[in-house]
């Protein structure tokens, strides 16, 4: 089923509709005794929740996890582990006309070709971005161990309303052992550049003034990853990584290392060329991302992924009624995000964090 992510040793189920009673997730296929730490966790699914900035949805949501079972006393028991976050603050008057009045950009058209009138239109549905909360839930317990392994995975803002971040890469440092630590940008804004963040916030402001909204591009690296983790053709890691990034609503794109750029490039150029470092094989230049043949390499693995503008916006929009056949003019109600991309950045580390972990724990 489409909601239901199958991988090597992890199987992640989400369900719920942005306004029903709640969000939430079963993750099978965790090793028993895992720890998790609550308050890390909640930390986490924090900097994804609504509400706590001029740039976020004013829908305020706690977002706290509910654990049904699969844990106890902070450890994880080896058997599904579900858990749910409950919806408290919804307003479904505001989608009373979408069974009629599809929104521009959104799904509720092809929910009704799909769906034929049985879909939960309040919110968005189960096509919310709602359904990320419970998304970060398993990511954030993955993240978690992963971090135990020193698998660092962090992600930020490279671009947004047309503005570049800089610098171009994570600034790192080598600890003992040449573990990678990478530098992180904020946590609410994440971005390097405090001068490129705040036109960043103003872009932001002046669509949410015009009625409007905007889109951009998150970073992600993972540091640390073992080399030899994939497979070639149909079960890669850009394979599995990009399956799940497109699990989250308003993806439109994704590339790894140099990316699109590389079609620009000639071989010499893009090619990373091999050398020992303290005894290991590495690449002078990571313009691979990571990965070659879908395996991992032993370099950070790094990828973008690209954000539309958020499609519910203030502005009359065309639509049809699909009842009359005519066309109208649809102002959207609600409460959304004028641009979704600050929000994204911890449910991007999220999803990265289940590809690899899935990965990683099929190996044990």
């Amino acid at each position: 089923m489409s909601s239901i992510f199958c991988g090597k040793t992890l199987r992640l189920s989400i369900f719920g509709e942005s306004h029903a009673a709640a969000v939430g997730m079963t993750l099978d296929g965790l090793p028993a005794g895992l720890a998790v730490d609550m308050e890390e966790l909640q930390a986490f699914l924090k900097r994804r929740a609504p509400g706590q900035n001029e740039w976020s949805t004013p829908r305020k949501e706690e977002d706290m996890p509910e654990f049904l079972c699969g844990l106890k006393n902070g450890y994880t028991c080896g058997t599904p582990l579900t858990a749910i976050i409950r919806n408290k603050n919804t307003r479904s008057g505001d989608y009373a006309e979408l069974r009629t009045r599809p929104r521009p950009g959104h799904a509720d058209y092809t929910a009704e070709l799909r769906y034929h009138g049985f879909q939960d239109p309040a919110g968005g549905g189960h096509f919310s971005g709602r359904l990320t909360a419970a998304i970060c839930i398993a990511g954030g317990i993955l993240l978690q161990e992963l971090e135990r392994r020193n698998i660092q995975i962090t992600a930020r803002i490279s671009r947004l309303a047309g503005i570049d971040d800089e610098p171009k890469a994570f600034p790192a440092e080598r600890e003992a052992g040449g573990c990678i630590r990478l530098k992180t940008p904020g946590q609410l804004f994440p971005v390097f550049s405090a001068e490129r963040g705040e036109a960043m916030r103003a872009a932001i402001a002046d669509a949410k003034a015009d009625g409007d909204s905007v889109g951009g591009v998150v970073e992600c690296v993972a540091a640390n990853v073992p080399g030899g983790l994939g497979d070639p053709m149909f079960d890669g890691i850009e394979n599995r990584i990009a399956q799940l990034v497109f699990a989250v609503p308003a993806v439109k794109g994704i590339e790894f290392g140099s990316g699109f750029g590389a079609a620009d490039m000639r071989g010499s150029e893009n090619n990373d060329a091999f050398v020992f470092h303290n005894g290991a094989v590495c690449t002078e230049t990571n313009n691979s991302g990571g990965i070659l043949g879908g395996i991992t390499s032993g370099m950070p693995v790094v990828f973008r992924a690209a954000f539309k503008p958020t499609p519910s916006i203030a502005r009359p929009q065309r639509t049809v009624n699909m009842e009359t056949g005519e066309e109208e003019s649809l102002s959207i109600r609600g409460r959304h995000d004028p641009c979704i991309v600050p929000r994204a950045v911890p449910v991007i580390e999220a999803v990265t964090a289940i590809a690899i972990a899935d990965f990683v724990l099929a190996g044990e």
